[in-house]
């Protein structure tokens, strides 16, 4: 058992340690490391959002209400746009129109989409304090597939995730399919 747990944190301890740390642009053209974790940090949500996806701003209220509920609990929100046809401006207008709360990114060459494996726009990748991928995909289970949705979701993988890694408990699944628009269709 001491045997498992030490290796456990060993492995923990590397992955953390060999975090490549990347550096993407803020909207003022600051460069922000997405991964870093400020103090108090307890978890880090990656949404890749794109200006023009439907479905990414039909999601803007679920994402307000879980900026709301998780922010205050020590859970940092980064917005990421990988669309390099999407300037600071745009993106600026985006996130007024749609009340995104959150610290935008942009990611044109896609340096974090690759490290995240994140390929839909929304989705979502949550990482703990110390760098450790703990889910990636959906917010929830409203689209079934672009163009067809659910009144309202039977699941809200984000916030269950969100959830069980607050109260110290292992996330329910570490990732669930994301439905929205291709981040590969968003040229480099």
């Amino acid at each position: 058992m001491l045997r498992c747990l030490a290796t456990a944190l060993l492995a923990t301890t590397l992955i953390a340690a060999s975090r490549v740390e990347l550096r993407l642009t803020g909207l003022s053209g600051d460069q922000v490391d997405p991964l870093a974790a400020p103090q108090g940090t307890r978890a880090i949500v990656l949404l890749f959002l794109s200006v023009d996806c439907p479905i990414s701003n039909k999601y803007a209220p679920e994402v307000r209400r879980l900026h709301d509920a998780f922010a205050p609990q020590g859970v940092v929100f980064r917005l990421i746009y990988p669309n390099p046809a999407e300037s600071a401006e745009s993106i600026r207008v985006h996130l007024s129109q749609y009340g995104y709360r959150g610290q935008a990114l942009r990611d044109p060459r896609h340096e974090l989409v690759k490290v995240s494996q994140a390929t839909i726009t929304p989705e979502a990748v949550v990482y703990d304090a110390t760098g450790r991928l703990l889910y990636r995909g959906r917010i929830d289970d409203r689209f079934v597939s672009p163009g067809l949705q659910r009144p309202r979701p039977t699941r809200r993988d984000l916030d269950d995730a969100l959830s069980a890694l607050l109260a110290g408990r292992p996330v329910p699944q570490a990732s669930a399919p994301a439905v929205g628009c291709f981040i590969a269709d968003f040229a480099p």
